[in-house]
């Protein structure tokens, strides 16, 4: 079992920044990637970024040059730097970590709101 618990939504001013951070309870050699999705109201959920313990990283194209994804493997930790926030990344925000077979695991979710 994992338990990821998420931090660092809220609101924001357009062009404004904000960062996410999640902290995963297993042990380190268990989780193989974490990762950011997003959910937008009315909209399915999808990729934000995501990193493997390896330092592969994905990003969703309409964030890429924005946002930053790092992990702090020892701590279990993912963070995710949003810059240049635009109204469209308001969503809510769920931190996910992989472990070893496949399994994903889902944090709460963190409310990130942008304003024009």
């Amino acid at each position: 079992q994992v338990q990821l618990v998420e931090s660092g939504g809220g609101l924001v001013q357009a062009g404004g920044s904000l960062t996410l951070s999640c902290a995963a309870s297993r042990r380190p050699f268990s989780i193989t990637a974490m990762g950011w999705y997003r959910q937008a109201p009315g909209k399915q959920r999808e990729l934000v970024a995501d990193l493997s313990i390896s330092g592969t990283t994905n990003y969703l194209d309409s964030v890429k040059g924005r946002f930053t994804i790092s992990r702090d493997n020892a701590k279990n930790t993912v963070s995710l730097q949003m810059n240049s926030l635009k109204p469209e990344d308001t969503a809510v925000y769920y931190c996910t970590a992989r472990v070893k077979g496949g399994y994903v695991y889902w944090g709460q979710g963190t409310q990130v709101t942008v304003s024009v």
